[in-house]
């Protein structure tokens, strides 16, 4: 049955004015202020030549067209992409099987909090733990094991900052699919059970597919963190060796603060921002479509 389309009075009843909006507006003010405010500031900058000293020149669009025809540009998304091609799969699927091996467990809380640790630590002092224990010369490792020549070897050094990352990130991801595991009601499981199920039969049907809105959510997390990331880089291997770990939030740095193309970097903010609602929106709507 095709239902009628709404009203013009239904759509003014949806859209009546409420006294209690009015308490939402702080929060509204506060999101203007820090996030509208400051995007719309970029966008304006996008499209000036400014090195952040002289006078801003504007040139419209120009920027991106340089964007498009930018060798470097193009070398540190794919750099991105393969990062994201390593680091995504791995942070979701350790999330899931940690999860999955610590629930009900007598020791599911300890290690939760554990596994979460690392992401409580200061960047700063992580990144130096982690310089000082996996140094291939010097570091406190290479004594008990070969440790690979990451800062000569652009795929080491690709692993060695995915594994940081995962070292951070993935207690979180522990926590989410927990969080969801505890929400499937046992009953279920009990029923497949009783109906001759196997272990496996009951994951895939039952538990998985339950399990599909924390897996949403940890893959755009994940994609965002992967297409935005820059500290890692930044602190262990500064975009070498030989511009093999120059990630787009790398690259944006280099062109801001080390070149002085401001303008240029904030066409590139823009453009990372895009990509990274665009991978977002793609996948959550991919993992929908399949529910």
């Amino acid at each position: 049955m095709r239902m009628a389309p709404p009203s013009s009075t239904q759509f003014r009843r949806a859209w009546r004015f409420n006294p209690a909006h009015l308490f939402a507006l702080p929060a509204m003010g506060i999101l203007a202020l820090f996030i509208l405010y400051p995007f719309l500031d970029v966008l304006r900058f996008s499209t000036w030549d400014w090195s952040g000293l002289s006078a801003p020149k504007e040139v419209g669009l120009e920027n991106y067209r340089q964007i498009l025809r930018d060798a470097a540009f193009w070398a540190s998304l794919r750099t991105t992409l393969y990062f994201m091609a390593m680091a995504l799969p791995a942070f979701v699927i350790l999330a899931v099987l940690l999860a999955l091996a610590l629930d009900g467990q007598r020791y599911e809380r300890p290690v939760k909090a554990l596994l979460f640790l690392p992401g409580l630590v200061t960047l700063g002092g992580a990144t130096l733990s982690w310089y000082t224990l996996f140094a291939p010369e010097y570091g406190a490792l290479a004594a008990l094991v070969p440790i690979p020549r990451w800062d000569q070897e652009v795929f080491w050094a690709l692993v060695l900052v995915v594994l940081f990352t995962l070292w951070r990130h993935v207690g979180y991801g522990v926590l989410v699919v927990s969080a969801r595991l505890k929400a499937i009601p046992r009953t279920l499981l009990e029923a497949a059970a009783v109906d001759g199920a196997t272990a496996a039969q009951a994951f895939r049907y039952i538990t998985l597919p339950l399990l599909r809105p924390a897996i949403t959510f940890l893959l755009v997390i994940g994609t965002v963190l992967a297409l935005q990331s820059y500290s890692a880089v930044f602190l262990l291997t500064r975009g070498g060796p030989f511009g093999g770990t120059r990630v787009l939030g790398y690259y944006l740095y280099e062109t801001g603060f080390e070149n002085f193309r401001l303008g240029y970097a904030a066409a590139i903010t823009v453009i990372v921002l895009i990509l990274t609602l665009s991978f977002a929106y793609a996948q959550a709507r991919l993992l929908r479509e399949g529910e």
